[in-house]
């Protein structure tokens, strides 16, 4: 089962991250068959590290939560907090390696889920091709949606104009999106 878990960074920890890398990267080789998507947040210049994010297919939500607190960077105390939500993944595209990609999430009170090819339905016949990731969070029993998660082959505002219709839908209205810029990550 996919899980969406993201890990933000405590402020000022730069440093560390780079003195512990090398176990992060060791630790994520673990995972690698099972890695649907990768790589750090970004500052909104792009030019620092500000957390990291995983979709990753483990068994159930107490493997999601080792995963995030058997990580290097949380180990060392350099996280301030992570999520691990269960998601339902709707489109799935290699991110290219030297474009920019904005992070788009949004969390709500559980909506009731309509799955399988009414949630496909929603990003249409043929998605924007700038789209490259696009999940469903959902609760455990995956009857309700509790939010979304896109990555987006572009800069903030036009990425949020890409998901915002997506995520009133899957909200049931109006819902406030967070952009964050975003890049691929993994060792290769």
């Amino acid at each position: 089962m996919p899980f969406y878990v993201h890990a933000q960074d405590k402020p000022g920890v730069a440093d560390q991250l780079l003195e512990f890398a090398e176990e992060h990267w060791s630790y994520m080789d673990r995972f690698d068959g099972r890695l649907i998507l990768r790589g750090p947040t970004l500052s909104d210049d792009g030019e620092e590290h500000t957390g990291s994010v995983h979709i990753v297919d483990l068994a159930d939500r107490a493997a999601a939560e080792r995963f995030a607190t058997e990580e290097p960077y949380w180990r060392a105390g350099l996280y301030q907090d992570f999520t691990a939500v269960p998601a339902v993944v709707l489109l799935r595209r290699e991110p290219a390696a030297d474009a920019p990609y904005t992070l788009i999430t949004a969390q709500w009170p559980p909506h009731a889920r309509t799955p399988g090819d009414a949630e496909q339905r929603l990003l249409g016949a043929e998605p924007d091709g700038r789209l490259s990731f696009v999940a469903v969070l959902v609760d455990d029993d995956h009857d309700s949606t509790t939010g979304v998660v896109a990555a987006v082959r572009s800069l903030p505002d036009e990425a949020q104009s890409l998901v915002q219709e997506l995520a009133d839908r899957l909200a049931g209205g109006p819902t406030p999106l967070t952009a964050q810029r975003w890049q691929r990550g993994g060792r290769n």
